[in-house]
């Protein structure tokens, strides 16, 4: 069981603006979120752009944008200022600072002028001799004002946390319970870079202590850095929150997920026809089960359900075809009203053509395509014939094996008999189905070949929605030209 909670809740997710958002950040931010919301309490939106060299222009954007379309909204950050900000890292400069001097001034941190290329020749030099490689306290025990003096030549200064030589520290993960670490393995790290901003260790324990960060979900990767964040926050002083590390997700091929896993940034789905509940819903069961053998869920369902027990350990598969088939359970499971809004959102603005779509036509449509498709950029394609029609090749205007001659008698007869239809009063698409099965009968052919000639001509294609359904949606006469355009064909 998870234990009572009995202050508030506050949880961040804290992503790095090099690059559009993934599946994996998105991950972290959903269960972020869901834990805020299950415990009422505040979800934090924190831009760690601490690293300039890697930072790309419009990633918070996407960020943002990606948060909002998911429906991760958060309580506090950029835009949405609260009492612990600025919530971009590059604008808390000097909380940094401070910390570093405290560090500095208590001796738990030095200053070292070891240049790069200094560094990258003793990592040789180890290899060569069998150790492994890693910062070997050159200047752990050089006075500060030694250090002072290279600092004032130029040369590039370095702020390293004083590591223990020895010893342990341990902590308890939420779900994987009391962890423990040897100290002798941990080199002293850099706290504080040459260009004067903090490494990620030092930016992070700093802003979630200023910003009261209760519980710290995120992922596996960062369990080798724990200990060195509980050791600042031991020489700072500072009481550290509850972590709770989410399991790694992998391709298919158990491989670090990427793109040709199938795999695209949030912004790449938003813009390809898939739900944003879908894409939650599917994320949600990426390491965490709600444990009652559900998977079609909502985000309350997500909410209500989410605790660390329902965590995985085990690194969790993402799998496209499970999200595609979410997407379309999804689909399914919307009104027609909502689906047709979204419809008309995919479909060109002003459609060339004079059987243009509305309201009143698409909610006859929509209807007939909603079983078959899994993503919303399907709906067009599906579609497409009843406003813009694309003559048939040749190839595909065939029935069976007759002849092109024997095909064009069958397709005057039935132009004929629709014509005759067309005086009738009331048709509907009953009355289409059983015209085309009694001619179907009466010419004897197979229905399979006599209803794909038919769809055929009239869709332009050889995949389409119901076909009764669909010409009687089109309407007769159209239906009765488009056959007519086929026979000039052949």
């Amino acid at each position: 069981m998870d234990k009572k909670i009995t202050h508030e809740v506050r949880v961040r997710f804290a992503p790095s603006p090099t690059g559009d958002p993934h599946i994996g950040a998105m991950r972290t931010a959903l269960f972020n979120w869901a834990f805020a919301k299950k415990n009422k309490g505040k979800f934090i939106l924190r831009i760690e752009d601490t690293d300039k060299k890697r930072q790309i222009e419009g990633s918070i954007e996407n960020i943002i944008e990606g948060l909002n379309w998911l429906g991760l909204n958060y309580d506090e950050g950029p835009g949405i200022e609260g009492d612990y900000g600025p919530y971009i890292q590059s604008l808390r400069k000097n909380r940094y600072i401070d910390a570093v001097n405290k560090l500095l001034d208590d001796g738990n941190a030095y200053m070292c002028d070891l240049t790069p290329e200094e560094l990258e020749k003793m990592k040789e030099e180890q290899k060569l001799q069998g150790k492994p490689p890693g910062y070997n306290g050159y200047s752990r025990n050089r006075s500060r004002e030694d250090l002072e003096k290279s600092k004032k030549k130029g040369l590039p200064i370095v702020v390293r946390l004083k590591v223990p030589l020895s010893g342990n520290i341990e902590f308890t993960d939420l779900r994987r319970g009391p962890m423990k670490f040897d100290l002798s393995k941990i080199d002293d790290f850099v706290i504080l870079k040459a260009d004067g901003l903090p490494t990620y260790h030092l930016a992070n324990v700093v802003d979630d202590s200023s910003m009261l960060i209760s519980h710290v979900l995120r992922g596996e990767e960062w369990i080798s850095s724990t200990p060195k964040h509980l050791l600042l926050y031991k020489f700072l002083g500072l009481e550290p929150p509850s972590f709770a590390h989410l399991p790694l997700i992998f391709g298919k091929d158990k491989a670090k997920l990427s793109k040709r896993h199938g795999a695209s940034s949030i912004i790449e789905y938003q813009q390809s026809g898939l739900l944003p509940e879908a894409l939650v819903n599917y994320i949600a069961l990426l390491g965490w089960s709600p444990r009652n053998d559900k998977e079609v869920l909502s985000y309350q369902d997500i909410i209500d359900n989410f605790d660390f027990e329902g965590l995985s350990v085990s690194p969790s598969i993402f799998d496209p075809e499970k999200l595609s088939w979410l997407n379309g359970v999804h689909i399914r499971s919307m009104d027609n009203e909502t689906l047709i809004k979204l419809a008309q959102d995919t479909l060109p603005k002003e459609p060339d053509n004079k059987n243009k779509l509305n309201n009143k036509k698409l909610s006859k449509i929509i209807p007939l395509i909603k079983e078959r498709i899994k993503s919303i950029d399907e709906i067009y394609p599906s579609i497409k014939f009843f406003f813009i029609y694309t003559k048939p090749k040749k190839s595909i205007i065939k029935c069976g094996t007759l002849d092109d001659n024997e095909v064009k008698e069958i397709l005057n007869k039935l132009v004929t008999d629709l014509n005759a239809l067309l005086e009738k009063d009331n048709k509907t698409h009953a009355d289409i189905e059983k015209l085309l099965r009694d001619n179907c009968e009466n010419l004897g052919l197979k229905l399979r070949d006599y209803l794909g000639l038919v769809r055929n001509c009239i869709t332009g294609a050889e995949v389409s929605p119901p076909l009764f359904e669909s010409i009687e949606i089109l309407g007769i006469e159209e239906s009765v030209s488009r056959i007519q355009d086929c026979i000039n064909i052949l």
